[in-house]
């Protein structure tokens, strides 16, 4: 299977300015890369949930299952049903509920519609999730972001994992892009039984103390309850915002003076810094801006990726070359040892850290982590049950 960076459907892009404002297309629509395949009929998937927290009870557990069907923002009700989101779900607080309840002891079972979406888990507290109407006048959904402290949701200990689920199949994954706090593990199974997300014993605490470990890194630890992606610490002002200045201008003056090769599916690009911009030839001409610290922290601005088949996968790699610095040590890209990853002194030490918590290496530690396969995402083209584990907290 290709990385998914090559693949000709598309990419997993997010929408990070959200900063818990209202939104005209939820967070969840452009999470998943195919989330355009297939038919919107609801299939029913059966969801297990699996609280293994040890350190909450059920009855303090609490699950949303929200995101999108044919371009309108639903949720799954705890019966199965898909439910449009509505404005009069807003309760006497201005904010909806709609969390579902664990079972009292063991397994909780639940149905998974075809939907792209989200499925939260809140501990000890609900989630506000508030229902608004959007640019079109149509009910929209205002999504927790944990990074900005001004959020309704920002005590609230919560995480979430993100799918698309459709006729081509099942397609998630657990996420560390804006934030690290509830350690999850998805199980899928079907043509064949997949684990990712699980985390090491001592994992959590092990991202705790990495992250405070570095000067640059350290402000992003919020409490005990969650870590924040640097991308959002640099917008919160808990961040340096020219922490990579440094080694962008030395791989701009590297490749100044000798060629730097991108592998796509498209076939190799031989790029070098012509002027300001850093220009490759091949399959097609494809250049791009000096990025700043944001953008690499990001993969957006200089570094967006659009769908194009061409520039967006040339720019995934370098922003995965740029958050791993591997780009000035390799000059064929993208890198596939992850012993060369992160080794530089100006590296994104989050992702190093929540990748060195995992079982098999895999996490969601920045937007273009799955290039050369990499993040915690999993698929199958005929599923027959996925599995949301709470893993513990403690060793």
């Amino acid at each position: 299977m290709a990385p998914r960076h090559q693949r000709q459907l598309g990419r997993r892009k997010l929408l990070f300015a959200l900063g818990g404002a209202a939104v005209a297309a939820p967070a969840v629509a452009a999470i998943a890369p195919h989330a355009l395949a297939g038919s919107s009929a609801a299939a029913g998937l059966p969801l297990t949930i699996v609280n293994n927290s040890g350190s909450f009870g059920s009855a303090n557990v609490h699950v949303y299952i929200v995101g999108n069907q044919d371009g309108r923002q639903v949720r799954v009700t705890p019966d199965g049903t898909l439910a449009p989101i509505a404005l009069s779900d807003n309760g006497p607080d201005g904010f909806t509920d709609y969390a579902i309840s664990l079972a009292g002891s063991g397994e909780t079972r639940l149905t998974l519609p075809y939907m792209s979406g989200r499925i939260y888990v809140a501990l000890g507290q609900k989630l506000r999730f508030k229902a608004v109407a959007d640019g079109n006048g149509n009910a929209a959904l205002q999504y927790p972001a944990g990074w900005v402290a001004s959020d309704p949701n920002y005590q609230v200990l919560h995480d979430c994992a993100e799918f698309t689920y459709n006729s081509s199949g099942m397609f998630c994954n657990t996420t560390m892009v804006d934030m690290f706090s509830v350690p999850l593990s998805i199980r899928l199974t079907g043509a064949k039984d997949q684990t990712t997300g699980t985390l090491r014993a001592g994992g959590r605490a092990s991202v705790f103390a990495a992250v405070r470990q570095s000067a640059d890194f350290a402000g992003l630890v919020v409490d005990d309850t969650r870590v924040l992606a640097p991308g959002h610490g640099l917008d919160a002002g808990l961040f340096p915002k020219e922490y990579f200045a440094p080694y962008i201008e030395e791989v701009w003056s590297t490749y100044t003076g000798r060629d730097l090769v991108v592998t796509t599916n498209a076939g190799a690009f031989t790029g070098r810094v012509r002027g300001d911009r850093f220009t490759f030839d091949g399959p097609a001409q494809v250049s791009f801006a000096k990025p700043s610290t944001r953008d690499v922290l990001f993969c957006d601005g200089a570094l967006a990726a659009p769908n194009d088949g061409t520039t967006g996968p040339v720019a995934a790699v370098l922003g995965a070359g740029f958050n791993r610095s591997t780009l000035v040590s390799h000059p064929s890209q993208p890198t596939t040892d992850p012993t060369a990853f992160y080794r530089g002194s100006l590296t994104n030490q989050y992702a190093r850290a929540v990748h060195a918590a995992t079982e098999d290496g895999r996490a969601y530690g920045f937007a273009f982590d799955d290039v050369a396969d990499f993040a915690s995402y999993i698929q199958d083209t005929a599923p027959t049950g996925i599995r949301l584990t709470l893993t513990p907290f403690e060793s």
